[in-house]
């Protein structure tokens, strides 16, 4: 069953679909996208996760995107406003009497935002994973702009266009600090990412508690269909390891 959601919260609201089974309990994963990417990026996963007993939502960044419909302008996006609209989403889907457990799933831009979010609300989440995550953004853009006078009050970057606060709420983010979520992590990442450094990705795995890294050789910055299958199956294994129900069908 798929379901259109509106979810408001400061003066904006989150746009997604929920791909719900149609047993009464069921894990669900809160996928997020990277940047300027939309909700659609993981549909086909969605719909593959629900004909096998697990539920998804995806849902596109207030402003996170060109396609975004929310009218939120991306201008006024951050990697804070996102987090804010994932914590949104956690919060309307962890108390649904049929979610018995909440995992995050995050791509590039949109991993960074799920890391961010999980070491703030441990309780609330299962589980971690993170597709090739871009945890280089603040050092990416610190070495773009050493001081904040540098920073131009708009920028087109990649076809969409950031505004300043993008750029100065970034700058004191620390990914490389040792993260507070003891929870079992994935980490997929391609040894060929010429956006995201593989030892990007090697770094978050040492700074986790509870993490495992599986690397894909020729894969770079956004997979191939055969990369994308093996996540499927990585994805599967680690929700059967996490999941609490008894008789879950997940492979």
């Amino acid at each position: 069953m798929k379901e259109k959601l509106e979810i408001p919260h400061r003066n904006r609201k989150v746009l997604g679909t929920l791909y719900a089974p149609e047993q009464e309990k069921f894990p669900l994963v809160i996928f997020s996208h990277g940047y300027n990417g939309h909700e659609s990026d993981f549909s086909r996963m969605a719909e593959a996760l629900t004909a096998r007993g697990i539920g998804a939502f995806c849902f596109t960044f207030c402003g996170g995107s060109t396609r975004d419909a929310s009218g939120f302008p991306t201008t006024e996006m951050t990697l804070f406003t996102e987090k804010e609209d994932l914590l949104a989403a956690v919060n309307e889907l962890k108390n649904r009497q049929n979610v018995a457990e909440l995992f995050l799933f995050g791509a590039s831009m949109g991993g960074a935002v799920s890391a961010l979010l999980a070491d703030e609300i441990p309780r609330s989440i299962n589980g971690l994973i993170l597709l090739f995550p871009a945890l280089c953004i603040a050092d990416d853009w610190n070495k773009r702009f050493p001081n904040a006078a540098d920073i131009p009050e708009r920028l087109d970057h990649w076809g969409m266009e950031l505004g300043r606060n993008f750029f100065l709420t970034a700058r004191a983010i620390d990914f490389a600090a040792p993260k507070t979520f003891e929870k079992p992590v994935m980490i997929l990442h391609g040894k060929q990412d010429a956006i995201v450094p593989f030892r990007f990705a090697e770094r978050a795995s040492e700074n986790y508690p509870n993490a495992e890294l599986h690397y894909f050789t020729n894969e770079g910055h956004g997979f191939s269909e055969e990369g994308n299958e093996k996540v499927f199956r990585l994805l599967l294994s680690f929700l059967k390891k996490c999941t609490k129900q008894t008789k879950p069908r997940l492979i």
